[in-house]
């Protein structure tokens, strides 16, 4: 009977579970509001400060992309102004590093003319091809380090689009690397975990 009973409350929580991430999806929570409604650049968090480490090791939830969302629409544009700050100087971040655990990632494509910078919404990797192959990369949210570190060349991305669809790309060379870097912090990776991996 207990084991029964251990096992119908496991299953209950599971539920619930889902249903709180559904939720989360769908609405910034009121703490996230104050964050996105403040002015001037973002705080990147950093391992280096044990409230920001244990916040940047969680996973993230989905956002629902809507264009008529002023709220998400001002993150992205707060992120983007934090990520190409002078101070930071980066071509990529992702919603964790400035304290929203969004799935939502800023990334400059330097694959394309004029190496637009772009957001997108609830990205993931699809597929990968080819070999991996090894490249320096640092972090805004690892100050003052960088590594070697190896990652696949050719990805498949899907995220969404403003009209709640499914976008699907394939990308190369050092942008799908970037892709790859902001992609892991939505999971709570950080790049230096993959060095042990590396060695093996």
């Amino acid at each position: 009977m207990g084991t029964r009973f251990t096992l119908l409350l496991f299953v209950l929580l599971c539920l619930l579970g889902v249903e709180v991430k559904a939720q989360k999806a769908n609405k910034f929570t009121k703490a996230e509001k104050r964050l996105i409604k403040e002015d001037g650049l973002m705080r990147v968090l950093t391992i280096n400060n044990e409230e920001d480490s244990f916040l940047l090791r969680k996973p993230s939830f989905d956002v629902k992309a809507d264009s008529s969302n002023k709220k998400l629409l001002r993150l992205i544009d707060r992120t983007i102004l934090t990520m190409t700050d002078s101070s930071q100087m980066g071509v990529g971040i992702a919603a964790p590093q400035v304290g929203l655990l969004r799935n939502l990632i800023i990334v400059q494509r330097l694959d394309q003319e004029n190496s637009p910078i772009q957001a997108y919404v609830n990205p993931r990797i699809i597929s990968c091809a080819g070999e991996k192959i090894e490249g320096r990369e640092g972090c805004l949210s690892i100050p003052n380090r960088s590594e070697m570190v190896f990652r696949q060349q050719d990805i498949e991305l899907e995220y969404s689009d403003w009209n709640g669809g499914k976008i699907r790309e394939r990308v190369t060379g050092f942008t799908s690397v970037i892709f790859q870097h902001e992609i892991d912090h939505l999971n709570g990776i950080l790049y230096i975990d993959h060095l042990a991996n590396d060695q093996d």
